[in-house]
């Protein structure tokens, strides 16, 4: 048997225990309100264990039936090797098969996966690599991979015309960087850039970034924008800090409004950030998250 057969077996194998692990939980999970999904980046689970299945049950438990898949649980679920030295080559090969039948036992266990974020997309990795992840995210249904906003306009260049090969979306990330006019230049490079807008980064960094204007930034490049990181966070005039949702700088009530009002197609992912409670923990942490969107979208 080939190392490739190997693989797809093993593949097959255990998304069926997985999905057996899964379904003993009986409903799945629906946090699409008032037409806006409210999904998750997986990146919330840190604090959690971390294959790929525990991921998955995670997003279950929280009552999350969308999410922005990081990529390392999904690599090492397919055996990306430990030899950072292999992980180019491995990338080169790995049969794209295993991606999809990662996004069918996301889909059976009720997750669809909007967007993958694997370190694969930086100025350091092969045009083969970025062209991995662009095929990987397509076979897990996604509609884009995210990535950090680069500092060099070659780097979203050479991205945005990979992008456009493969028709999905690179949407670019901010920290606190972000601004109305972070994203110009990879807009105008390729019509396949796009905007993974964090929210929270956004109003944290200050100045002229206020709840005001980051609602007109949503409302004027809402067709360029994938997907968005909600968190809550104090603005910079007030210690940046993060904050469960509700008690931050953030307009998540009015963003969440905006997207419904304007039916706007844009998911958005509860990142966790904020400190967790000691009797709590990143699971308990999302489902109050998902909740507080709830209340806001479900209110007449």
């Amino acid at each position: 048997m080939t190392r490739h057969n190997s693989l797809t077996l093993k593949v097959i194998l255990c998304c069926t225990l997985s999905l057996c692990y899964l379904f003993s939980f009986g409903q799945q999970p629906d946090s699409k309100f008032s037409g806006v999904q409210v999904g998750v980046i997986t990146y919330s689970y840190r604090t959690m264990p971390g294959q790929l299945e525990q991921v998955l049950d995670h997003i279950v438990k929280s009552g999350i039936s969308a999410t922005e898949l990081m990529g390392d649980p999904v690599e090492a679920y397919l055996g990306k090797p430990a030899d950072p030295k292999q992980v180019a080559a491995w990338r080169a090969s790995v049969p794209i098969e295993g991606f999809k039948k990662v996004k069918k036992m996301f889909n059976d266990a009720g997750v669809s996966i909007y967007a993958f974020k694997p370190n694969a997309l930086g100025p350091d990795n092969t045009d083969e690599e970025v062209e991995y992840a662009l095929k990987a995210a397509k076979a897990l249904g996604a509609k884009s991979v995210t990535v950090e906003l680069p500092k060099d306009p070659k780097q979203s260049e050479r991205l945005g015309k990979l992008a456009a090969k493969h028709k999905i979306y690179v949407s670019y990330h901010n920290h606190l960087q972000g601004n109305d006019q972070a994203w110009v230049t990879a807009l105008a490079q390729s019509p396949y850039n796009a905007i993974n807008l964090d929210c929270g980064h956004y109003i944290a960094a200050g100045g002229n970034n206020t709840r005001e204007s980051l609602l007109a930034f949503i409302k004027a490049n809402h067709k360029r924008i994938t997907s968005m990181h909600l968190k809550d966070r104090k603005n910079k005039e007030n210690g940046g800090t993060n904050l469960p949702w509700g008690q931050g700088d953030t307009p998540i009530d009015e963003i969440l409004n905006l997207l419904k009002s304007m039916r706007y197609p844009i998911p958005v992912s509860a990142e966790l950030e904020y400190p967790i409670p000691p009797a709590s923990d990143a699971v308990k942490e999302v489902q109050k998250c998902v909740e507080y969107a709830e209340q806001v979208l479900l209110k007449k």
